[in-house]
């Protein structure tokens, strides 16, 4: 696997992070400059010992050679995590943040084999029957209802009002989702993104998904559930609650961040975003600041060796796409390399199935957004913006901007409220606050007894769909 323009691994130097030791995924450090990170972690070569959070080992590789040699070898390296002896011995520690991203689900995200294909299948299939004309009519009719929210505000924060938002509400839409169903999933994917008492919030998710699952087999709709329950797979109540899941978080939070991450390029005035178009910026996230920078985590089914290091058999190997996409080896190579030719998406059988309505669900949000708010701009400098922290996304935590107030176009009902109460907006999860004046009202029920709307209900309300 050594490549011939490398130099043989050399031992980091006395100083660096990785001397010693395992270099953190994790904090201030690693958020702030992720790139630094990978170049000091290729000191060791095509892969490198890293820590994903606190008593958490993993390899990371770093190189795009390695990378699709893992990636493109299903029959050596395992996507199924109950191979990890570490988590199997009691080594890693169980209110880990991590663990929920790693944690086995039977779909098709950590499965191998025939039963990886026979999830797969459905899954795919069921997304081919998604029509283009179709999804964008969806993105344009929540892009404007979200934007109608902040617009006369002349403000907003964009990625929480906005890039966060849209994808939730969607995925409501895509799942054929009832305005009760569609509160509880929107408000417990949010908490589960923020961190907000994840083992309820995880509860509520499978909840509800149940909830929706037990609907379609009773009452199917043209929409992605009903696709799935039909399916000739015959994919049992647990398989499609766990493939809406599944469907769910590599939708919203990739989503959320290629959006953002566009956003940001595309705003900062005197950078290389400056004049872009929108296909290029998001062409320019996705080989460079990719959405989710480390994941596709493997499990060798033996010991092996990848440029000069032994992987343990059963321990989590990480692919770092944005590490592979910035691999120093492909300089030359990527002058010639077509568009699509980046790892964001992933690489082998485990590739990502929908990149295509992905890539049409940000190009749509990013151009109705520009549209109708032709003079936006940050409202902070670009370089004071903060990172969140963790392995895994690279995303920002906030993306403030200011324009010329915008008149809404669709007004939403007036919430139920007590005289001389001021009316409620519609229910995130519970102490989410935007700080631009967007109302998103706490969980706790109204003094008058009335059930608070969400936003999936709200949106309902206003289009009466």
């Amino acid at each position: 696997m050594e490549s011939a323009q490398r130099p043989a691994p050399q031992s980091p130097p006395p100083g660096c992070p990785m001397h010693g030791g395992r270099t953190p995924l994790y904090g201030d450090a690693f958020s702030s400059d992720p790139g630094a990170v990978y170049d000091e972690l290729r000191a060791h070569g095509h892969v490198a010992p890293v820590e994903l959070a606190p008593g958490v080992d993993a390899t990371l590789v770093t190189s795009h050679e390695a990378a699709l040699r893992v990636l493109q070898n299903p029959g050596l390296f395992a996507r199924d995590s109950r191979r990890w002896a570490a988590l199997n011995e009691g080594r890693v520690p169980l209110d880990s943040p991590v663990l929920p991203m790693m944690f086995y689900r039977p779909n098709c995200l950590f499965t191998d084999g025939t039963e990886h294909l026979r999830l797969r299948k459905a899954v795919t299939e069921s997304l081919e029957r998604l029509n283009d004309n179709r999804l964008n009519r969806h993105v344009e009719r929540i892009a404007g209802y979200l934007i109608d929210q902040f617009g006369p505000l002349g403000r907003a924060d964009l990625l929480n009002d906005y890039a966060k938002l849209l994808p939730l509400l969607l995925f409501n839409q895509l799942f054929g989702c009832p305005a009760d169903i569609g509160d509880r999933l929107t408000r417990s994917m949010s908490a589960l993104f923020d961190g907000l008492d994840v083992m309820q919030a995880n509860e509520e998710l499978n909840a509800c998904l149940m909830d929706l699952v037990a609907l379609k087999r009773r009452q199917p709709g043209d929409d992605i559930t009903s696709w799935l329950v039909q399916h000739p797979a015959g994919l049992r109540d647990e398989e499609l609650k766990d493939q809406l899941v599944m469907l769910m978080g590599a939708g919203v939070e990739p989503e959320r961040n290629l959006i953002g991450n566009a956003l940001l390029l595309l705003l900062s005035g005197g950078g290389t975003g400056y004049g872009l178009r929108v296909e290029d910026a998001l062409d320019d996230v996705l080989w460079n600041n990719p959405p989710i920078a480390n994941y596709a985590t493997h499990f060798p089914m033996q010991d092996v060796e990848v440029g000069g290091y032994r992987l343990p058999a059963d321990s989590p190997v990480v692919i770092s796409f944005a590490a592979a996409n910035s691999d120093p080896a492909l300089t030359d190579a990527r002058l010639t390399l077509s568009k699509g030719a980046h790892l964001a998406w992933g690489a082998g059988p485990h590739a990502c199935p929908a990149k295509s309505p992905a890539q049409l669900i940000a190009l749509t949000a990013i151009e109705c957004l520009l549209n109708a708010l032709p003079d936006v701009t940050l409202a902070v400098p670009a370089e004071s913006l903060e990172w969140r922290p963790g392995p895994f996304q690279r995303g920002l935590v906030s993306l403030p901007v200011r324009f010329s107030p915008a008149p809404a176009r669709h007004q939403a009902p007036v919430a139920s409220h007590e005289p001389g109460r001021p009316a409620t907006g519609p229910v995130l999860a519970s102490g989410t606050g935007t700080g631009t004046g967007v109302p998103h009202a706490p969980a706790a029920a109204p003094a008058n007894g009335r059930k608070q709307k969400g936003w999936w209900s709200s949106f309902l309300d206003v289009f009466r769909l």
